[in-house]
């Protein structure tokens, strides 16, 4: 049993794109017994897929990665700024992760492998079409990698670029944390009552911060120091 489309029940208009005739000619004979399902075009390569998408502007895109002229990346990224509103969904042998990211940079909404079965991209293309994401199992755990990587080195680099606080300051901050006052800290260190003063305002002008209280917030979420 098919669904009806998400816009008044009228067909879901499918362009297909894949430089192999064959495989292109089985994708179009299976969406074509499909009730709500209409292959509006076909494509041979990414320049073609651009042309053909401007012309008739459909709502979904089942598209190759790699072919000839134009990749099925370039072609996505050129109809993501055309058509914004029509979605991608890649369908390619490619398992490569890079072919991966860059399709998912390029605006693609889906990116399944072709050895999910031809029934099932009917589904696929119902899915992309109502707003989901798909992504082949397999490809779903190199992304997830990826992405763990990724916020991996935001978060070293990060902690690189975080103000750097002198010896001296890191224990003026623990005294603050702890509640002291100002006098009470110069006991503690003993140093000058003006000297605290300093360091905790070099402190608030090093974290970009307006108080005390913020420097201790700001410190802790940041790991910049620990009270113990």
């Amino acid at each position: 049993m098919t669904e009806e489309s998400p816009e008044r029940g009228q067909p879901l208009r499918v362009l297909v794109v894949d430089d192999h005739a064959l495989f292109r000619r089985g994708l179009e004979l299976v969406l074509s017994q499909e009730t709500d399902v209409e292959v509006v075009g076909e494509a041979t390569d990414g320049v073609e897929a651009v042309e053909a998408a401007d012309e008739l502007s459909p709502d979904v895109v089942l598209m190759d990665v790699r072919m000839p002229r134009a990749s099925g990346i370039d072609a996505a990224r050129k109809i993501r700024e055309k058509l914004p509103a029509t979605k991608i969904l890649m369908l390619t042998v490619s398992d490569d992760e890079r072919d991966l990211y860059e399709a998912i940079l390029a605006g693609a909404n889906g990116y399944l492998l072709k050895e999910v079965s031809i029934e099932e991209v009917a589904d696929a293309v119902r899915a992309v079409a109502r707003g989901h994401s798909l992504i082949s199992p397999s490809m779903a755990s190199k992304l997830l990698t990826e992405f763990n990587e990724l916020a991996r080195r935001a978060e070293d680099r990060r902690l690189a670029t975080a103000p750097r606080l002198t010896a001296r300051e890191i224990e003026v901050l623990k005294l603050v944390a702890k509640g002291l006052s100002n006098r009470e800290i110069a006991e503690e260190l003993f140093i000058a009552e003006n000297t605290v003063k300093n360091h905790i305002r070099n402190i608030l002008e090093k974290l970009g911060l307006h108080s005390r209280m913020e420097a201790v917030v700001y410190a802790m979420r940041e790991k910049l120091l620990e009270i113990e």
